[in-house]
């Protein structure tokens, strides 16, 4: 397998052997189960021979903590932005540890709506750079509805994705009309992002947004962010690389939990749609989308 070698990389990189490692951090979920359960009995491994302190994080946790490696003033309370290829929320983060649900997508999540649509547009895949190039050369000429903009801090992109699934088939030049398709496309998504995410900084009275996971790579994204909500709020947002799924992030993450003395035992075990240690979610059918943990 290619896990050894570049855990060995890694460390020769870093310049430490694995015996000045005492503790292991490593994605527990959610995510693919088979490559979960790849890093979870490596990073058993690793714990159970050397005598280390073992911790399985949350994938999304793990996100929420990228900016502070770049900058550690970066602390709550904020309000965090998800977005990823399987996630789009927003958390009012009191806290560290303590997530409050103020929004997710209802179906796709951001990211996935622009791996699709990118495949409509045939760009291949990633979706997201596609997209953000090309739409460097177009404009906002197609003026797709923003979706569920005034409607509280959900989200929904599939109505958006139908809507350029038209355009293209409409199109009766598509070479010409690609770039413009991709820059309305991004321009809508990134609206609602950031119509969104104002509107919770203006629920929860905070002056730092946090922004997030693989869409958060888009320097289009966080320049359009601070542009917009930069003169009263704080846009935080870390380089690309630790915005796509890194172990830099997860390791963050865990030190912040072994830091309280919590540990997880070699019973640890990958789960594809792990529940999210400190998440509160509004209760069914209360209609609020703010909680204070």
């Amino acid at each position: 397998t290619a896990i050894d070698p570049v855990v060995g990389q890694a460390l020769n990189e870093a310049d430490v052997s694995l015996s000045d490692v005492d503790s292991i951090a490593v994605t527990a979920g959610p995510g693919l189960v088979g490559s979960l359960m790849v890093g979870v009995c490596f990073a058993k491994a690793l714990a159970a021979i050397g005598g280390r302190t073992l911790i399985g994080v949350h994938h999304l946790e793990g996100h929420v903590f990228a900016s502070t490696l770049e900058d550690p003033t970066v602390q709550p309370p904020f309000v965090a932005l998800i977005v990823s290829g399987g996630h789009t929320l927003l958390l009012d983060v009191p806290e560290w540890g303590h997530y409050n649900l103020l929004g997710e997508t209802r179906d796709d999540a951001a990211g996935e709506a622009f791996d699709k649509v990118a495949s409509m547009l045939g760009l291949g895949y990633p979706g997201g750079p596609k997209i953000e190039r090309l739409a460097a050369h177009g404009s906002d000429e197609f003026a797709f509805t923003r979706p569920m903009l005034g409607a509280g801090l959900d989200f929904s992109f599939s109505g958006l994705k139908t809507a350029v699934l038209y355009a293209v088939k409409a199109s009766r030049d598509l070479d010409a009309d690609r770039p413009n398709l991709a820059a309305s496309f991004q321009a809508a998504v990134f609206d609602v992002l950031i119509h969104k995410a104002g509107s919770a900084l203006e629920e929860t009275g905070y002056s730092t947004l946090v922004i997030g996971g693989g869409v958060a790579c888009s320097k289009t994204l966080s320049t359009k962010a601070t542009e917009t909500l930069g003169g009263a709020y704080r846009v935080a947002v870390a380089s690309p690389r630790l915005n796509t799924d890194n172990a830099a992030m997860i390791a963050r993450a865990g030190w912040f939990h072994i830091d309280l003395g919590r540990s997880s035992d070699l019973s640890l075990d990958a789960d594809a749609r792990m529940p999210w240690p400190g998440l509160v979610r509004p209760p069914a059918g209360s209609g609020k989308r703010r909680f204070v943990g």
